[in-house]
């Protein structure tokens, strides 16, 4: 009976230890891939995102099929299939890009033809009246777009936007098929030496939950400042 509870201690403390040694460099993981792809990645879907919706509205027609046909590509194709043509498809015919660049051009690519169609509805749902409005004063359409229309179209698309930053942060955990060492690549290496997949899985899912956790609390005070500016 003894011997079973020492042993019985001594497997839960080989768990807590595991946990313990594993977190700083999920952490890590985290703080210098994880959160940098993210950010990166869309912060530069966003900038494709909007030039799409405008080449989308756009009444130059090869700019409109231009832009359906990479919403359409990006859209028709699963996300970690994009990462392995950048990442091992373009070895094939001699452009080697390093883990980390090939993430952000995959993710800042998805990012850009799925926002871009949040975008496109956001400017759809501002009434036509705004345009007018800005063309009764002198406005050109650069400027009615610039200083009336897109800031209305921010607030509108503020939300589901968040929900696609949110959804990114978790959707990084691809980049580890492609070596970049971000924190689920951490777990896997820690997994692997350790052979406690559950445990290790388990805490990098917490930490994932943690971050999105954070983040939809910034969302949520996001939100209510935007309804603020709008009723005021």
């Amino acid at each position: 009976m003894y011997l079973n509870n020492f042993a019985l201690i001594h497997f839960d403390n080989r768990y807590l230890d595991i946990a313990q040694s594993s977190l700083l460099p999920m952490v890590k993981g985290a703080l210098y891939y994880t959160l940098p792809l993210t950010l990166i990645a869309f912060c530069i879907g966003m900038v494709l995102a909007l030039l799409t919706a405008l080449a989308r509205l756009s009444s130059i027609k090869p700019l409109q099929w231009l832009a359906r046909f990479y919403v359409s590509i990006i859209r028709g194709t699963p996300l970690l299939v994009q990462l392995f043509i950048i990442f091992y498809g373009l070895q094939s015919v001699h452009i080697t890009i390093n883990p980390f660049p090939a993430a952000i051009i995959g993710f800042s690519l998805n990012v850009g033809a799925y926002a871009s169609e949040i975008i496109r509805a956001a400017i759809l749902s501002i009434p036509k009246g705004q345009w007018e409005a800005g063309y009764s004063i002198g406005m050109n359409y650069t400027q009615a777009l610039r200083r009336i229309v897109l800031p209305q179209a921010v607030r509108v698309s503020v939300p589901p936007l968040s929900n696609t930053f949110i959804s990114l942060v978790k959707d990084t955990s691809l980049a580890s098929l492609i070596l970049v060492t971000e924190l689920f690549r951490k777990a896997q290496e820690i997994a692997s030496t350790t052979y406690e997949f559950l445990l290790l899985y388990s805490e990098a899912a917490l930490l994932y939950w943690i971050i999105c956790f954070i983040l939809s609390i910034i969302q949520q005070k996001l939100e209510a400042h935007f309804e603020k500016y709008v009723s005021e």
